[in-house]
């Protein structure tokens, strides 16, 4: 389980958390397009980089990687 939650509202918002705590709400098209991909993720990883994608959280190229 990643570190990235998400959940769907009945006004068919998504609400994005990242360790419980609030981000970001999708609405429209943008929830509607999240709510399509999230349902055709692959596996938890693939749906954690979503999340991370959509909320502008993810890693930006200068990390290193261990060794």
């Amino acid at each position: 389980m990643g570190d990235f939650s998400y959940r769907l509202t009945k006004d068919a918002r998504v609400q994005i958390a990242h360790r419980g705590r609030h981000v970001v709400t999708l609405a429209g098209p943008r929830a509607a397009r999240f709510a399509e991909r999230a349902g055709a993720a692959a596996g938890d990883a693939e749906l954690q980089l979503l999340m991370a994608r959509v909320t502008g959280n993810f890693k930006r190229g200068n990390e290193r990687a261990a060794r």
